[in-house]
């Protein structure tokens, strides 16, 4: 039997891959499982982008290979759609490459820049796959801490005091997963200013920025941010599309066409009418914003009253798709999540998966019906 190759040795399987299988088990046993675990939107897309996809069926090249950058409606979809929510403008023909939603972004863009034995940042607590895809290239994760005492922010001067040499990529994600940290002013600029010191190229993973967020923010809006950043974004939280794969990654005209020669060789093009569908959810105003936060809050205040019972505290202020919480001291956040899915038949996330300084604290998602958590809160009370 062949065997794998080396890089898998440092890479495991993907935890939710994992535990949602023992998860699928209670319930295929009859366990009335309530799984506040992943963000994945519960609620319908847009109507107007499945009345746009639907119509985008009937269209004479709907099925034909679509091109590897997109049709240009939906590049001009995404341009517009910066310029309106964040004031950045770029350009749609250069300055930004749909992709089949932002995950494969971050392969992409490690493809693109990461040679053997290069070096990459990534926060801790963060998303595990900037740290597993940079490791499949062949490239090595550093960490940089995130803490509440700074506000679950990088400490660029300590930063800045380390070797950086060899550092090629750093990523950042504001509003931050898993924390619902969002980003103080001025910070951006702190962070455009960095990495134009330590000549790095930072990328800024921004799928969170409309969820229960009053004040969204791009890095790009930094004044010559797109010399030295990268944004991916997505449309699976914003519009309820996670299963519709549509995203995208905006930057420089030469940085954008080093990542379309490796999209270029691992796709052929998006479906037609996704992203005719993607077109009608982009040109949406404030009431579809308004609609799904005024859902998500009315979640996230019941969420609050689960976390309470619980014994474990928050932060207020925190946006986004999920509730970040700590435990008590002395908890562990593995046991205590597995007590819960076995005892209480209920799923949370631990924050250990985020990294070890997660490892005080637990996630609940916002993607559970409001009926669901009242009956949470009344199995743990």
């Amino acid at each position: 039997m062949s065997k794998p190759a080396n890089r898998l040795q440092e890479t495991k399987e993907y935890y939710f891959s994992k535990k949602l299988k023992e998860v699928r088990g209670l319930i295929a046993a009859g366990h009335p499982v309530i799984n506040m675990g992943i963000g994945s939107p519960d609620m319908p897309a847009p109507p107007a982008a499945v009345a746009a996809m639907l119509k985008g069926l009937h269209d004479s090249v709907a099925h034909q290979y679509q091109s590897y950058t997109g049709i240009p409606a939906l590049r001009e979809a995404m341009a517009t759609f910066y310029k309106d929510n964040y004031g950045v403008t770029a350009q749609a023909d250069t300055e930004i490459l749909p992709l089949m939603g932002s995950k494969e972004g971050i392969m992409h863009i490690s493809m693109a820049f990461l040679n053997p034995g290069d070096k990459v940042l990534f926060p801790n607590p963060g998303y595990p796959s900037y740290a597993a895809v940079t490791r499949l290239v062949e490239a090595e994760a550093l960490t940089y801490d995130l803490t509440a005492e700074n506000g679950w922010l990088p400490d660029l001067k300590e930063l800045a005091k380390q070797d950086l040499s060899q550092v090629k990529l750093m990523w950042v994600n504001y509003p931050h997963m898993p924390t619902g940290t969002k980003v103080p002013d001025g910070f951006f600029e702190e962070l455009i200013a960095f990495a134009k010191a330590q000549d790095i190229l930072v990328i800024n993973d921004n799928p969170y920025s409309f969820i229960l967020n009053d004040n969204p923010q791009s890095l790009l809006a930094v004044p010559g941010a797109m010399d030295v950043a990268l944004e991916l974004n997505s449309l699976s939280k914003t519009y309820n599309m996670a299963g519709w794969r549509v995203g995208m990654v905006l930057g420089s005209e030469t940085h954008i066409g080093h990542i379309l020669r490796v999209k270029s060789n691992m796709d052929s093009g998006m479906f037609y009418g996704i992203q005719k569908g993607a077109i009608a959810a982009l040109g949406l105003g404030k009431d579809w914003f308004d609609h799904i936060n005024g859902i998500y809050a009315q979640r996230r205040a019941l969420v609050f009253k689960l976390v309470e019972t619980l014994g474990c505290s928050y932060d207020s202020n925190q946006v986004g798709l999920f509730v970040w919480a700590k435990l008590p001291s002395g908890i562990d956040a593995e046991a205590f999540i597995d007590k819960m899915l076995l005892e209480k038949y209920i799923f949370i996330t631990p924050g250990t998966i985020f990294g070890t300084m997660g490892a005080d604290y637990i996630r609940f998602s916002l993607c559970v019906k409001e009926e669901e958590i009242k009956e949470a809160i009344e199995r743990v009370k």
